[in-house]
């Protein structure tokens, strides 16, 4: 009787899920262990109720009645469901920082992240996923706000930070999340650093 029981608890949790949302086995832990829900996935990708994009990684689909199909989810979304497989901590970086963060319209034509796993890479629907291992003191430590920030910073270069894009990224920070940059990160390159004080300078 257990099977059907994860089955019936695997199909509840999936339903409550916002359509578009990403996951693999291992954000069903609490239900039972990544094998059971692994197999319970692929039954419920048979029934029509999600979607396999890679080996292992599923979409809860999200219909659009007016184009009349489902929506492709969001690559920032199964970068962080990839993560969460492989217990990683990600961080995008460079034009991926700038579009994530809202620094840029453009969309990469590579998602790049760092992260304290293995260097990967990904293709599904023409889009690219790639993983490069970076040093722990770049993302550990530190809240995801404050090291998208960092890589935002650094994609931009010291020579390219304006005081529009002080102001810029200064709007896209809570009270809070300002408090916690200028205390993480200052073991951040000198010159980062100087752009987070200027960024958080109401908070000093």
């Amino acid at each position: 009787m257990e099977r059907p029981n994860i089955l019936g608890k695997t199909r509840d949790t999936i339903t409550k899920f916002k359509p578009g949302s990403v996951f693999s086995a291992s954000d069903f832990s609490d239900i039972s262990d990544s094998a059971k829900i692994g197999v319970t996935l692929s039954r419920l990708e048979k029934e029509g109720l999600i979607k396999k994009i890679l080996h292992g990684i599923y979409v809860y689909p999200e219909y659009n009645s007016f184009l009349g199909e489902c929506i492709e989810p969001d690559p920032n979304d199964v970068a962080h469901a990839i993560a969460r497989k492989f217990g990683w901590t990600i961080v995008p970086y460079g034009d991926t920082a700038l579009n994530i963060l809202g620094l840029s319209t453009q969309v990469p034509s590579v998602w790049i992240y760092v992260c304290d796993g293995a260097y990967k890479k990904y293709t599904y629907k023409k889009i690219m996923l790639e993983f490069k291992k970076t040093t722990n003191k770049e993302i550990s430590k530190l809240s995801y706000k404050t090291a998208l920030v960092i890589q935002a910073i650094k994609a931009i270069g010291k020579d390219g930070i304006t005081e529009s894009v002080i102001k810029q990224i200064r709007e896209k920070l809570s009270t809070e999340e300002k408090i916690s940059m200028l205390e993480e990160a200052k073991f951040a390159t000198s010159w980062v650093y100087v752009v987070i004080k200027q960024i958080c300078e109401d908070m000093q």
